[in-house]
């Protein structure tokens, strides 16, 4: 089959690396490529292991409202903060 493609840039910097070590033809080269991807776009995808996140008391909260920040400054730093 006869197509035209537009590469990328990034693509075809990449492709341009490949062919200057390897001894192969741009068509040869593209036609791996594109086999490769097809092969892992097909191969199905490893099940995921879930991620189980330890909780850890900290105690009682020090601040005793945190809907004002110069109440939290107050009690973190005294009246100095001001």
């Amino acid at each position: 089959m006869r197509t035209t493609l537009t590469i990328e840039e990034d693509v075809a910097v990449r492709l341009d690396k490949a062919l200057a070590t390897r001894e192969t033809s741009l068509k040869a080269l593209i036609n791996d490529a594109l086999r490769r991807g097809l092969d892992d776009m097909e191969r199905p995808a490893e099940p995921r292991v879930a991620y189980v996140l330890s909780t850890v008391d900290l105690g009682e909260c020090l601040v005793p409202s945190i809907d004002s920040v110069a109440e939290a400054l107050t009690h973190g730093e005294g009246e100095a903060f001001r």
